[in-house]
């Protein structure tokens, strides 16, 4: 049985399209668990920095007395963080806005805290309080550097849902669009230091 050049052409040409939509849905399905693994690494930053405040609050709590509010507003917006939890691999723009908010306002509160601290000459000489301090700058770098990936890795996943022709597969597929960490709201403005 002879086989007719046209035939081998379409052969030719269905193995080479099957090739590549084989290459092309496992390149996707390798940079979305990229972004899956980047999100991952975001939350165990965040759950490292809501891991140290419990600590830091007790450590402050023998010397500053008279600083509950401060103490109180840290824990509040621990929980507040704790529960605001999303799959950024996932999450709409308003999620993750919502969890970079809750996210602001702990840094937020730990500074406060920590500015108690230096209230206290015999806090601030205290070596629970500086390893713990130490500990969430430390944690604070983690945080920026995985949101830093996290951002680099979903550019590289974006690129390939929209780039052509793999973005026909990706929407053939649900492969979609992944949002990135954005600056806050103000982040471009230098703050004012007044003494």
């Amino acid at each position: 049985m002879k086989i007719s050049k046209s035939l081998m052409v379409l052969i030719a040409i269905v193995a080479v399209a099957a090739i590549w939509g084989f290459s092309s849905y496992n390149g996707l399905v390798s940079k979305q668990t990229e972004v899956e693994k980047a999100s991952a690494n975001v939350q165990s930053a965040y759950q490292r920095r809501a891991d140290l405040v419990p600590n830091l609050v007790e450590t402050v709590k023998g010397y500053a007395k008279h600083e509950e509010e401060t103490l109180k507003s840290v824990v509040e917006a621990r929980a507040k963080a704790m529960q605001t939890q999303v799959d950024l691999a996932n999450a709409t723009p308003e999620q993750i806005k919502a969890f970079q908010q809750a996210q602001s306002e702990l840094g937020g509160a730990l500074g406060k805290l920590i500015a108690v601290g230096e209230s206290y000459p015999d806090l601030k000489a205290n070596q629970n309080f500086l390893d713990l301090q130490h500990q969430l700058e430390g944690t604070e770098n983690r945080i920026n550097e995985a949101r830093n990936a996290f951002n680099s890795t979903v550019a590289e996943y974006n690129k390939s849902v929209r780039s052509f022709p793999t973005n026909l597969l990706a929407g053939m597929f649900g492969f979609e669009k992944t949002e990135s960490f954005q600056a806050e709201e103000g982040a471009q403005k230098a703050p004012q230091v007044k003494f």
